[in-house]
């Protein structure tokens, strides 16, 4: 018997709940931004590319100015979308939440340990976490083009998985990938968010204070050494979820949420992929390809990723911890954990930290690209031919 698990209707970020137009369309987005930036990067105006992400913005750069600044706002509503869940959605329960979080944790460690292992002993041993995050846009977008071919349930747990993984993500980066922290700096960072949780507690629901106090906690965190993108992921802990008192209206989180959703999905979040997936390659491909940070971030995604998830959600399910979702049998739910295999945003994020600019910078990014394609198409493949299997031989979903 399966247990089923009920997904929460927000405004927010791509979800499980998002329509299966809006979900491909982001995830063709994407694709679109990517292959573009690849063109552009391998085509005799490539100088051009790659000046145009140096232009100075500033003390900084363009390519800065949109990892740095930009993507906070990604953060902050993959951080509203992560407190939204655990407060009302799929991550609310134990038993909800047991799936996918233990499914997530075998689909961090086990990439990383995969990429440990092809990497070691090489300069490339810094980008373990790369391969850790799974990109909900592109995975939920392809699930939108199968459409019917998979269950509601399966949808809803690659979403809530998603959204594990990217708390795991944001403690990697904050954990790991933090060179040096500011003391001054980061206590302003906890009196800030202090004041945002006084705030929330105090029932304030006018919009402009919190906006105001994130452009402080931005400001606050970039100078204290930890990437300025873990502020948003601050601010939304502290954004109220309750509606007010009287008249009716929608909560600062929802009224937060509503408004991201559009810029971030279909304009930032693009931008990034536009910015950070052009990689100029070498004479010598094959040489290139071979790189250890190549082959340790391919296969972390495309091997690790569907063996830590289905391995760890199988062991969940045996221990008696948690149960498959609803329509869902084993052949799909592997099916899907491929589809986790879709590194690109978060992965090519922490790519950038990992390993700035430079040479292995690329082997990594043509490491994300190559992975997040085959275990797109391999997990697009197995669920198509699941489907067809059973619609032949008349077996009922989830058989």
């Amino acid at each position: 018997m399966t247990t089923p698990v009920h997904a929460s209707d927000d405004a927010g970020m791509i979800s499980a709940t998002t329509p299966p137009a809006a979900q491909a369309l982001s995830g063709v987005l994407l694709l679109v931004c990517a292959l573009l930036a690849l063109g552009w990067a391998n085509s005799p105006w490539a100088p051009h590319y790659h000046a145009l992400w140096h232009l100075p913005i500033g003390s900084t750069t363009l390519l800065h100015a949109v990892n740095d600044g930009l993507m906070a706002l990604f953060f902050l509503m993959v951080g509203l979308e992560i407190t939204h869940e655990v407060q009302g959605g799929a991550l609310s329960t134990m038993r909800q939440a047991a799936l996918p979080v233990v499914g997530a944790i075998g689909g961090m460690v086990v990439p990383a340990l995969v990429y440990v292992a092809v990497a070691r002993d090489s300069d490339a041993m810094r980008g373990w976490g790369i391969p850790m995050a799974t990109d909900i846009a592109f995975a939920l977008g392809i699930v939108a083009l199968l459409r019917d071919r998979v269950p509601t349930g399966l949808r809803i747990f690659l979403a809530a998985l998603a959204i594990a993984d990217d708390i795991g993500a944001v403690l990697v980066i904050a954990l790991f990938y933090t060179p040096s922290v500011n003391a001054v700096a980061l206590g302003a960072t906890a009196l800030l968010v202090g004041l945002l949780l006084f705030l929330n507690t105090k029932r304030v629901h006018a919009l402009w204070p919190y906006l105001l106090g994130g452009l402080l906690l931005w400001g606050a965190v970039y100078a204290s050494g930890i990437h300025a993108s873990i502020a948003g992921v601050l601010l939304a802990c502290t954004i109220p979820a309750r509606q007010p008192a009287a008249g009716g209206a929608p909560s600062v989180q929802h009224r937060m949420e509503a408004g991201l959703h559009w810029p971030v999905t279909y304009l930032i979040v693009p931008v990034f992929a536009f910015a950070n997936a052009g990689v100029t390659f070498p004479g010598n491909v094959a040489g290139f390809a071979s790189q250890p940070a190549v082959l340790a971030t391919a296969l972390g995604l495309v091997l690790g990723k569907p063996l830590g998830i289905t391995g760890a959600a199988w062991l969940a399910v045996r221990a008696g911890w948690a149960a498959l979702p609803e329509g869902t049998d084993w052949p799909r739910l592997i099916g899907v954990a491929a589809l986790g295999g879709i590194g690109f945003t978060m992965s090519l994020f922490i790519a950038a930290l990992a390993f700035g600019e430079g040479a292995l910078l690329d082997a990594a990014k043509v490491g994300v690209l190559a992975g997040s394609l085959i275990a797109g198409s391999g997990g697009a493949l197995l669920l198509f031919a699941r489907h067809t299997k059973a619609a032949t031989e008349n077996v009922p979903v989830g058989a």
